[in-house]
């Protein structure tokens, strides 16, 4: 799923083999290297040189691919986001006529994901002082974090009949985006019970 990718940065392609399987590109390697290193070294190790050795190739490559560390951290950002995401796509493509089920079905498959997510897991120990060098990962990049969901959001809430001012649905989607993701960052119950919190509240705003 790379609706957010093809919006907010150039869209990473895969190759496919003669064998018709389809293999990662350099940048995804790179971004998943990086991932790696940062969930288990911590973002501060993370440096060019170090993701070259471990994907093996140049650094100068890297910087050609990637560019600065702070465009690498951009990059993982929205490679995250389109997996986060791809729930939510699949929630509103088995509930096409009832909005309400779709929320409640994305928010929960949102935060199932998030509970297992390592790296989502790094960086919100990084905002209770574990690794402080993370936080631009919350922080510079919030925005990719907020505006590409909104974005894929808006999008399939479109597809249903809503009598709503347009700057009344964005802001009803601006406040349904922001809650699923205080619930990523500090969770308060199971996902399927903040699910049906989150819907009941959309249920009221919405309709």
């Amino acid at each position: 799923m790379s609706l957010v990718a093809d919006r907010l940065r150039r869209p990473s392609r895969r190759v496919t083999t003669l064998a018709g399987v389809a293999t990662a590109t350099l940048r995804e390697r790179l971004i998943e290297a990086a991932t790696r290193l940062t969930t288990t070294d911590g973002w501060a190790k993370v440096t060019m040189g170090r993701l070259a050795d471990e994907v093996g190739v140049s650094r100068q490559t890297v910087y050609n691919e990637i560019g600065t560390k702070s465009d690498l951290a951009a990059a993982m950002v929205l490679h995250e986001l389109d997996r986060f995401l791809a729930g939510v796509t699949r929630a509103f493509d088995e509930h096409p006529d009832d909005l309400i089920a779709a929320i409640r079905d994305s928010a929960r498959r949102v935060l199932e994901y998030a509970e297992d997510n390592a790296l989502l897991h790094a960086v919100v120990s990084a905002t209770h002082g574990a690794d402080t060098e993370l936080l631009p990962l919350l922080t510079t990049h919030s925005e990719y974090l907020l505006e590409g969901a909104k974005l894929v959001v808006a999008e399939r809430v479109a597809a249903y009949d809503l009598d709503l001012a347009p700057d009344r649905l964005d802001a009803s989607i601006d406040m349904v985006v922001r809650l699923v993701l205080s619930h990523v960052m500090q969770p308060s119950a199971d996902p399927a019970r903040t699910g049906d919190d989150i819907a009941w509240i959309a249920e009221r705003v919405l309709r």
